[in-house]
C-alpha cells in the first residue's frame, strides 16, 4: 500500500518522500511470497467488489508501464459446503454485481481440475477472472514508477515517531526529522504501534509442496482457491509458479499473535505437518515433500476489514492497513484512494466499510 500511495501521489505532481524501515521490497510483512491471489468473487463482503475492477485496471496499467507481467489469470474457486459463508458470500457478490460464475459439484471439479479432490458434499464457485499477482515485482514496479515521477524513497530508515504541527506533521526517524503538509501511514504489522489503532500482528507460514504429478498444478490447470475445509478452518492455495512447489496456507494459521517485533516467523515442523495434512486430504497429488517454507505476518483488524481513513481529529494524517491477509490485491486502488484523500479531501470510491469510527 505504501509503494502504491507514493506512486499515485508523485504522479499527481506532489513532492513525495517515502520512508521504509526495511528494503523495498522486503519479507517483513505479508507482501512477499512469489504469488498473491486476486479474485473478483468476494465472499468477505460485497462492498469490496466495486474496488476490484479498478484494482485489475491498475495492475494492468502498471504492467504496461513497467513492461513486465504482474497479473496472471487462472480463474478462482471459492469452496465450502453449499450452506457455508464462503460459497454463499461469493454467490451474493457475483449476483449483486453481475459477475459471471459457475457452481460446480465436487465430481465436476475433479473432472475439470484433477489436482483437486473435494469432499462429496462440497461445491465450488468458479469465477473466470481470478488469478495471482507477483508481489515483489509489483512493489518494485510501483516504487520505480514513484521514483520516475519524482518521489524520493529511503529504504532502511526507521520511523521513530511523528507529531502534528500547525502546518501539518513532523516525522522523526533514526537519522533525520522531516516536516510535511500530509502524512500517509501504511506500516503493515507495525501500524498499531504508530497509530494506536486496533491492528494486531499474527504469525503466518506458507508451504510450497512438491507435486507428485506437477502437470496438474500448472496455472492453466489449477485455479487459485479459497476454501473452508471440514476442520472449520479456511485455506488458500495457488498453482506452481516462479519456484518449485504447489503453494498453500491457512488463514490465521495457529492464531499466534503479538507485537510485530516479537513474533518468530521461522517455519517449524508443526507448520509443515498441519499444511501437509490438509493437502493430503484435498490435493493428494500435490502433497509431496515441502520444497520451501516461508514466514510472514498478517495485520488483523477486529472485524477482518481494512482501515482506509483519516485519523480522528487529524485530517492531515491518512492511514491504510489492516489487510487481514487479503489486502494485497487492492493495492493500486488503495494507493489511488489515498492520493485522492490527501489532495482533494474526498474520494470517488465508497470506503464506508473501512472507516475508523466503526471501532
Amino acid at each position: 500500500m505504501g509503494s502504491a500511495a507514493a506512486y499515485h501521489l508523485a504522479r499527481r505532481g506532489l513532492r513525495v518522500l517515502g520512508l521504509d524501515r526495511f528494503e523495498i521490497p522486503n519479507e517483513q510483512g505479508s507482501s512477499h511470497g512469489i504469488t498473491r491471489a486476486i479474485r473478483l468473487a468476494y465472499a468477505e463482503d460485497p462492498a469490496y467488489v466495486p474496488l476490484l475492477p479498478r484494482a485489475y485496471e491498475g495492475w494492468r496499467e502498471l504492467e504496461t508501464e513497467a513492461d513486465k507481467q504482474l497479473l496472471h489469470i487462472t480463474g478462482s474457486m471459492d469452496i465450502s459446503r453449499p450452506d457455508q459463508p464462503i460459497v454463499q458470500g461469493a454467490i451474493r457478490s457475483c449476483e449483486e454485481y453481475g459477475l459471471p460464475y459457475e457452481l460446480l459439484e465436487a465430481a465436476e471439479v475433479a473432472r475439470r481440475f484433477p489436482g483437486y479432490r473435494l469432499d462429496p458434499e462440497m461445491v465450488a464457485l468458479l469465477q473466470p477472472d481470478g488469478g495471482f499477482i507477483l508481489p515483489e515485482r509489483a512493489i518494485a514496479a510501483h516504487a520505480r514508477g514513484a521514483l520516475a515521477a519524482g518521489a524520493e524513497l529511503r529504504p532502511g530508515e526507521r520511523v521513530t515517531g511523528w507529531e502534528p504541527t500547525a502546518e501539518g506533521v513532523r516525522v522523526s526517524t533514526a537519522v533525520a526529522t522531516y516536516e510535511a503538509e500530509r502524512l500517509v501511514i501504511t506500516a503493515g504489522a507495525w501500524i498499531g504501534d504508530l497509530t494506536g489503532l486496533p491492528v494486531v500482528a499474527e504469525r503466518q507460514v506458507l508451504a510450497w509442496l512438491e507435486p507428485r504429478r506437477p502437470q496438474l498444478f500448472t496455472p492453466d490447470r489449477f485455479p487459485v482457491f479459497h476454501m473452508q475445509a471440514a476442520d472449520g478452518h479456511r485455506y488458500y492455495g495457488l498453482p506452481e509458479f516462479g519456484i518449485p512447489g504447489f503453494k498453500l496456507g491457512r488463514y490465521h494459521h495457529f492464531r499466534e499473535r503479538g507485537p510485530a517485533d516479537q513474533l518468530d516467523r521461522t517455519p517449524r515442523a508443526d507448520d509443515e505437518q498441519m499444511l501437509r495434512a490438509f493437502a493430503e486430504r484435498y490435493f493428494p497429488e500435490g502433497a509431496g515433500p515441502a520444497l520451501s517454507m516461508a514466514g510472514c505476518m498478517f495485520e488483523n483488524t477486529p472485524d477482518g476489514h481494512f482501515i482506509i481513513d483519516r485519523l480522528p481529529g487529524l485530517p492531515q494524517v491518512l492511514v491504510a492497513g489492516g489487510g487481514s491477509g487479503h489486502g494485497f490485491k487492492f493495492c493500486p486502488v488503495i494507493g489511488e484512494i489515498l492520493a485522492e484523500l490527501a489532495i482533494d479531501g474526498t474520494t470517488r470510491y465508497d470506503i464506508g466499510l473501512f472507516r475508523i469510527d466503526r471501532f
